[in-house]
């Protein structure tokens, strides 16, 4: 491997909302994150919507348009 071309690697502690942290190698110095293992539907099995932004309401928005515009040209 050639000298002097790698990022330095620093041993961080991840941090997650939920409260959850481990220690990890990266080139930051320091990770937050929204969603890790200990709180991901995939690994505790649990529903749970993570709805950031609102993106739930904005497809839902975006959908009902579309919806009264199919009825519309129906109804012509």
């Amino acid at each position: 491997m050639k000298k002097d071309i790698h990022p330095e690697n620093f041993e961080v502690t991840l941090t997650c909302v939920c409260g959850n942290s481990f220690k990890t190698l990266s080139t930051s110095k320091e990770l937050h994150v929204d969603i890790c293992s200990a709180c991901h539907p995939f690994f505790t099995g649990q529903q749970k919507f993570v709805d950031i932004a609102g993106r739930i309401d904005k497809f839902q928005q975006r959908y009902e348009k579309t919806k009264a515009k199919k009825v519309a040209k129906k109804n012509k």
